[in-house]
């Protein structure tokens, strides 16, 4: 009797595991926090087994550098947003209709209809290099790219912006005296005109770490940390500010309110702290690492907004899921994961994952039947043990 009841118990356990994994399962409500899936390394898991840590961890917002087709894959029949990428070495080819056409018909067709691609990014962080070529293409790529998803009835379902470093601002403080670049307005303007006439965010890299970095003595950590201070406040609007990660979001919009627009989201593309720096890194170390991303964390499910945006909830997709070995740059480049690629957390900010040991993918759709399969063999079991 006494082996009976441990296999029942086995078969239970079984079926508990079975069923949490199943796409039929109720779905808890999704985190509201996005993740950065970086690639630049050799000893990363593969799609498959990030696809099962991160359902584990019930992110369902995903943001890649690229389109890469192996992770599209794994991601299918899942309920995970992606944000893809088109590197900036794609930006003259993007200003080619045709060659526009060919890359959304390549990359984005073939898993749009199992994987939900939501949002392309051409180019990244492009104006901090100083190739006038390149930022000349910007606006043409995204342009071409999206009257290439019009032509091809994608529009509705697949958002076109770009990510921006934060240095295209002249000036962030106070926010409310945020402004771009002068050497960039002539970029920026119809950059502006084309996200209002897309409805589509204005996203931006933006890291407190580097300001924290560059002058430690200034800046207080606890300000650029999330925790308890007296904040700074804004002479202009009188709205005080306790974090600077809200401060440098404000100083976006009034930047973008000094060109005429209002109506333009700001979202947060990447933002992150180092667990591991250079000697001159200040500040990279995996408490402060834990403390930033754990308490913004916290502020991403409380739906906090900016102070002055508090209807609109910040939307931030952290940086990033996995250390990166290959990163070039300081130390500090290839320490901003939460995981390590054995999937053993850098640091504890309460999220309960699992990377499983051996490949699993959702991309068939037969796993959708498996639980009920094994839930009628379940039944069977215990009824036949009953009645013996």
């Amino acid at each position: 009797m006494a082996c009976c009841s441990s296999f029942l118990l086995l078969l239970i356990r079984l079926f508990f595991i079975f069923f949490t994994l199943s796409e039929s399962a109720v779905q808890i409500q999704g985190l509201g926090i996005g993740i950065n899936y970086g690639q630049i390394a050799n000893n990363l898991p593969s799609p498959s087994r990030v696809s099962v840590l991160l359902r584990s961890l019930n992110i369902s917002r995903v943001k890649l550098y690229d389109a890469d087709p192996n992770v599209l894959v794994a991601f299918s029949n899942s309920n995970v947003e992606f944000i893809i990428g088109l590197g900036n070495e794609y930006l003259e080819n993007m200003t080619d209709p045709i060659k526009a056409q060919n890359w959304v018909q390549q990359r984005v067709q073939p898993h749009i209809s199992q994987t939900k691609i939501t949002c392309i990014t051409v180019g990244n962080e492009v104006f901090v290099s100083n190739d006038t070529r390149l930022h000349s293409n910007l606006l043409p790529a995204m342009q071409t790219v999206y009257r290439t998803l019009v032509n091809l009835g994608l529009d509705k379902q697949v958002i076109v912006t770009t990510a921006h470093s934060l240095n295209i601002l002249s000036n962030s403080f106070p926010p409310s005296a945020g402004s771009f670049r002068p050497d960039l307005a002539e970029y920026i303007q119809p950059l502006l005109n084309f996200h209002a006439q897309a409805n589509s965010p204005f996203l931006i890299n933006a890291y407190p770490f580097f300001a924290y970095k560059d002058n430690p003595s200034q800046v207080p950590l606890e300000y650029v940390l999330f925790q308890p201070n007296q904040g700074f406040m804004d002479p202009i609007t009188n709205l005080n500010y306790d974090n600077m990660l809200y401060a440098q979001i404000d100083a976006v919009y009034s930047a973008m309110k000094a060109m005429g627009h209002t109506n333009i989201q700001v979202r947060i593309s990447e933002t992150g702290w180092p667990s591991k720096g250079d000697e001159n890194e200040v500040g990279a170390s995996p408490q402060n690492a834990e403390l930033y991303n754990g308490n913004l964390l916290k502020r991403i499910e409380a739906k906090q907004g900016t102070p002055a945006n508090p209807s609109v909830p910040i939307d931030i997709h952290v940086f990033a899921l996995f250390n990166e070995n290959l990163k070039p740059g300081p130390v500090s480049e290839r320490n901003y994961g939460l995981y390590y690629p054995d999937g053993t957390p850098v640091y504890n900010i309460g999220l309960q994952g699992h990377l499983p040991e051996v490949e699993f993918s959702f991309a068939s759709k037969n796993i959708h039947i498996l639980p009920a399969v094994f839930f009628s063999f379940l039944i069977y079991v215990i009824a036949s043990l009953i009645w013996v």
